[in-house]
Order: structure tokens, then C-alpha cells, then sequence
């Protein structure tokens, strides 16, 4: 596979110094943009490589497009390999402890003084202030942000069922990286970008703090709010199956009204605006369930969509696979997982979720595979000038490796 040069980063290089999720899905999403970004792993691999249960598909999700250096950073050869892409990359981007890229000479003061065109981004916890000593996790900032609290029922907060605030705090950060490189294009000199767990957090809730100072009420958290509208909301139905079924407009109101004949509910003067059905939505909703309880889910699902009313299948992940929007769209694309970033010991054959856009009409690809660990430490390291002899000096001191332990293998 190789870099499409119509891609609109093609020509771009990215050194990502990351790891878990926050910073991978950064240089993913450059990655998938086409910029050339080289994945600075230690001899050991990204700790995600390993990891069993929900981790289990974080390296194959967020590693694609990308290329693998594995070296010893903590001996000067190593860290002298970094410095040399440093000085003729574009990006440089971590998620490392606070302090830590200063303490290996890769803080934004030295590879800005190396390299004054650099855009370095950093992605951590918090941003600057009385917070940014903490450990944050995505779940620790769900508790303490207030999105825990609204997605679980009221004394049992719950933890979103995605990495929300690692994949949106890379986006993010991805984001500050494109607005510096255009900012560049006019200065000439690159930037300090920063995103953080706590703050995208923030964002994600402001709607609810906001909700606050209109109404001057508390938003409740989701299983016991009061809805926008007066049908939105999960039914029960024949066989047991589950469905989402929602009217958010009057028009929508009268067309399921009509579609199921309940004339008597559209003439009930009681259900005549929304707000009307949301203050009635007590008595209304279980008069739906039990008209909707002998429907299958699947005739329920037809008849919205016939007369274009909203509605949802509960759907688990891996039923995403097969779906025939996605197939029929290119939403999904075939990838090999590498042996050592699968946790299952093996390499493996699957699809996987593109990001969610196209440009010109077209979805962006999957160019490259999740990289074997070092798999590209050999092509790397010649393109920075060094010879074969010394390559082969590095890897016989541990200061490098890659897949096979030869010369031969890029």
C-alpha cells in the first residue's frame, strides 16, 4: 500500500511519540488525510498491542495509515534517531505525562529551537492549570465532567459505552494541527497545539449547562429526563424485541397517527402541539407501548420508514459488520490486524470503520495496515541518511528492531 499523493496532507510527515487511544486517533485521523505519520514505538510496542477485553481493538482501530519505528529512546543513539525525523517533520505530536517529552529532549521548546516550523501537539488530561497534575482517564473525566452523571440513572453514574473523550480529544487535536499548518502557510512558523480530556468533556455537557442557565432547573441525568418530544423514546415489542420509535414534529405526529389509525389520539385536543404530548407523555407513552406491543419490530421499522418517520433498531457493534448501508457505501474497508497488534496471537482479516466523510465524494482509505512493531524501522532509518552498517550496529546494541531481525526486512 502506498500514500495517494491527491490526499489533502500528502507530503505531510507526522512524528506521533503516542500511545492508548487520545493521541493514536490524531495521527489517524492525519493518517487517513495522507500524511506520512511514523508511529515512535518502544522496543516493547505500544502497550495496546497487548491488550485483552475492551482494549482488544484499540490498536487495530486507531494505528492504520501509519509507520512503525520501534526504538530505545533512553540511549542517545535512539533519541538521536527521533531528532533527525524531528528536524524534517511537520508535525510532532504526544500523549505522554507532563514532563516526560522534556525530560527525553522532545519537549516543544527543543524541537521548536531544532526545527522552528514545527507544529507540536500534545494532548493530555487537562490543559494548563490547577488540574493538569492529575492522571485523567477517559473514565475519570466522565465522573468529574458531568457526562457519567447524565448517561446513567440518577445515584448511578455510568460511564459512555465508547472512549468519547479520548477519540474526540484527538480529533480535536487534530483539528488544532490543520489550523496551525494553514496558520504557517502565512507566518512561516509552526505552533504549540493542545487538547485535553477534562475540556472536550466540558464540551460534551455545555448544552446541559446551558440548559441550566435558561430554565435555571438542573438537566436530568438521560433515563429520567423530561424529553424534547412527546414520542422519542425505546419500545418493547412482539417476541420481546426492542425498538427506537419517535414523532419530534406535529406533522410526524399526525403522519403515525394516520399511518396506525389512532384517530382518536390525533383529534384528542390534549396531544394537539408537542409540548402538549411532552406534558402528557405520563399517560401517553404507555397507551403506545400497548398498541405497539403485538407489532414485530421489523413491521414497526417498515411503516416509519414508509411514511419517513424516524426510527432504530437496537443494534450491537458487531452486528455493524453486516450492515448494508455501510457495505453498500465503502463505510467499511478490509484490514489485516498484525500478529503482535491483535492480542490474539495471530494476524487478522477484517473491515473496519472509515472516518466519517468524504471529500469529492469520495471515502478516505485505508492505505496501509496496523504496522508489524518496527516494521519500518529498516526504510526509516536509510531515508534519514543511515547505512546499512550502521542500521545493522543499532540493532545488534537494542537500540532498534523490527520484524525478523534483518537487514532485509522494511
Amino acid at each position: 500500500m502506498s500514500d495517494a499523493p491527491t490526499l489533502p496532507l500528502a507530503g505531510t510527515r507526522v512524528v506521533e511519540f503516542t500511545h492508548m487511544v487520545m493521541g493514536p486517533t490524531c495521527g489517524l485521523i492525519l493518517a487517513d488525510l495522507g500524511a506520512e505519520v511514523v508511529k515512535i514505538e518502544p522496543l516493547a510496542g505500544d502497550n495496546t498491542r497487548r491488550l485483552l477485553g475492551s482494549g482488544a481493538g484499540f490498536f487495530g482501530m486507531f494505528n492504520r495509515n501509519k509507520q512503525s519505528l520501534a526504538v530505545d529512546v533512553k540511549d542517545a543513539r535512539g533519541r538521536e534517531i527521533v531528532l533527525k525525523l524531528a528536524a524534517g517533520a511537520d508535525v510532532f505530536s504526544e500523549n505522554f505525562k507532563a514532563g516526560t517529552m522534556d525530560k527525553l529532549g522532545f519537549g516543544y521548546a527543543a524541537l521548536s529551537a531544532l526545527n522552528p516550523r514545527l507544529v507540536y501537539v500534545s494532548h493530555k488530561g487537562f490543559l494548563p492549570g490547577p488540574y493538569d497534575h492529575r492522571t485523567a482517564l477517559d473514565e475519570v473525566v466522565q465522573m468529574m465532567g458531568g457526562l457519567a452523571y447524565m448517561t446513567g440513572p440518577e445515584g448511578r453514574p455510568l460511564r459512555a459505552g465508547s472512549s468519547v473523550n479520548d477519540i474526540m480529544g484527538g480529533m480535536f487535536g487534530a483539528i488544532g494541527v490543520l489550523a496551525a499548518l494553514q496558520q504557517r502557510e502565512r507566518t512561516g512558523h509552526g505552533q504549540q497545539v493542545q487538547s485535553a480530556l477534562f475540556e472536550n468533556n466540558v464540551f460534551l455537557v455545555a448544552q446541559h449547562m446551558l440548559q441550566y442557565a435558561v430554565t435555571g432547573q438542573p438537566a436530568a441525568p438521560m433515563p429520567s429526563r423530561i424529553s424534547a418530544w412527546g414520542v422519542y423514546d425505546v419500545f418493547t415489542v412482539r417476541d420481546g424485541e426492542q425498538i427506537f420509535l419517535a414523532a419530534v414534529s406535529d406533522t410526524q405526529w399526525a403522519l403515525m397517527c394516520r399511518e396506525f389509525g389512532f384517530d382518536d389520539l390525533l383529534a384528542d385536543t390534549r396531544l394537539t402541539s408537542n409540548n402538549d404530548r411532552v406534558r402528557a407523555r405520563e399517560w401517553l407513552l404507555p397507551v403506545l407501548r400497548e398498541r405497539f406491543a403485538d407489532l414485530s419490530a421489523g413491521e414497526l421499522g417498515q411503516r416509519f420508514e414508509r411514511v419517513g418517520l424516524p426510527y432504530a433498531p437496537i443494534t450491537k457493534p458487531q452486528d455493524l459488520f453486516d450492515d448494508p448501508h455501510l457495505l453498500a457505501t465503502g463505510g467499511l474497508a478490509p484490514m489485516t490486524i498484525p500478529a503482535d497488534g491483535s492480542g490474539a496471537g495471530e494476524a487478522v482479516n477484517t473491515r473496519t470503520a472509515l472516518l466519517p466523510l468524504t471529500l469529492d465524494g469520495e471515502r478516505l482509505p485505508v492505505r496501509r495496515d496496523p504496522p508489524a512493531l518496527g516494521e519500518h524501522t529498516n526504510a526509516l532509518l536509510r531515508g534519514l541518511g543511515y547505512r546499512d552498517g550502521e542500521i545493522a550496529a543499532l540493532h545488534e546494541a537494542g537500540i532498534v528492531r523490527w520484524p525478523g531481525h534483518g537487514l532485509g526486512v522494511a
